[in-house]
């Protein structure tokens, strides 16, 4: 592996000009409609990519980068939007060449602990049992970065939890301490539990009455995600919650533990579940959240979930081994720049259903590879 610096003033102002863009891809949103591809997603997303600052090298590169994470021998999931990402970053660094072992999200990371790789893409946030693993054996945790983020209701793309009740339910919005107050036991974003429904300000026929909470697994990917989200890590949930999992029928499809809690919660006003509009029906309503008490709240929009506004936004990870101190990987880190650019994240936006990142994790991201 070798890196060649270009010249150190062009360098500077080719960084400089890519972050000071992710301001302009925020400014023109409301001037510009015009988009250079026909991408098939939300056209807001279409809109917002084309404003991003083009991947500039900040230098030529060589070696191998290994990918592992989220797909399977059955399904390539992100098989088309890797292969865009190599043809038009090797358009600039034709040095690099590319290994493909995307055989599961479980796999990254150890992967990148042993060496096998070293970029791991995960298809949903890491797992706190491998970033311990990670953490025992190299004494410093996995290099992150956000490099997407999670679809609105597409399955396989980290689809946004969102937070249903009854249609008949009043209730139009919840912070996420209350949430973390009805699905948890150990309150520990407010004062006490909540366990009726008088307890988030309704009245008459509600006074009094328990809510029944609804939810995937609690220990699988879904439940980790809402346990750290929400529960801020803790492991003990809401003794009332019942749970969900796929269920296989007689004739070999699949009953979705998303529209199984739904088609529960159409059964029950007294209820409020854990879901995605994906599985939604005409008896049930989604709510608003918002992060703090004063609000504001937020709906899961595509608009805001790329923004990250939405409390439950899901965040697609990349991760590197790079020791405290040390820089990352020329090689890396400009593939991650091409990833952050306009070019990488058009074509997430082509070739896959996630939705880009938002400007200003885009700008975050940069920071830190500088």
């Amino acid at each position: 592996m070798s890196f060649e610096p270009q010249q150190q003033r062009p360098l500077l102002v080719g960084r400089r000009a890519f972050v000071a863009g992710m301001g302009l891809a925020v400014a023109g949103m409301a001037a510009s409609t015009e988009t250079t591809e026909p991408l098939h997603v939300d056209p807001y997303a279409v809109r917002f990519v084309d404003l991003l600052p083009p991947y500039v090298p900040e230098g030529k590169v060589s070696g191998t980068i290994s990918f592992w994470g989220h797909g399977s021998f059955k399904h390539d999931f992100l098989g088309k939007l890797l292969g865009a990402w190599i043809d038009g970053f090797k358009g600039y660094q034709a040095a690099v060449q590319f290994e493909n072992r995307m055989y599961g999200t479980a796999s990254a990371i150890g992967a990148l602990l042993t060496g096998a790789g070293n970029l791991a893409i995960l298809g949903e946030e890491i797992n706190p049992a491998a970033a311990a693993a990670f953490q025992r054996a190299k004494r410093y945790p996995p290099t992150g970065f956000q490099i997407a983020t999670g679809s609105r209701d597409v399955s396989f793309f980290d689809y946004a939890h969102m937070v249903f009740v009854h249609a008949s339910n009043p209730i139009r919005q919840l912070t996420v301490a209350q949430l973390e107050a009805v699905f948890g036991t150990e309150h520990k974003r407010g004062p006490y539990n909540i366990r009726t429904w008088d307890q988030l300000g309704l009245s008459a026929r509600w006074h009094g009455r328990r809510i029944q909470p609804y939810s995937w697994k609690i220990d699988e990917d879904f439940g980790l995600f809402f346990r750290a989200a929400v529960l801020g890590g803790s492991h003990r949930w809401n003794v009332d919650v019942k749970e969900f999992a796929h269920v296989t029928r007689p004739d070999g499809s699949v009953y979705e533990h998303g529209a199984q809690i739904l088609d529960t919660l159409a059964q029950d006003r007294f209820g409020i579940a854990i879901s995605n509009v994906r599985y939604a029906n005409s008896q049930v309503k989604p709510l608003g959240l918002a992060s703090d008490a004063g609000g504001p709240y937020y709906r899961a929009t595509h608009a805001n979930l790329i923004a990250q506004k939405y409390p439950l936004t899901r965040i697609i990870p990349a991760f590197v081994d790079c020791a405290p101190g040390e820089p990352v990987d020329p090689k890396l880190r400009e593939f991650l720049r091409y990833i952050l650019s306009r070019e990488g994240q058009r074509a997430l936006v082509r070739y896959s259903d996630y939705l880009p990142l938002g400007a200003d994790a885009i700008r975050r991201q940069v920071e830190k590879l500088v």
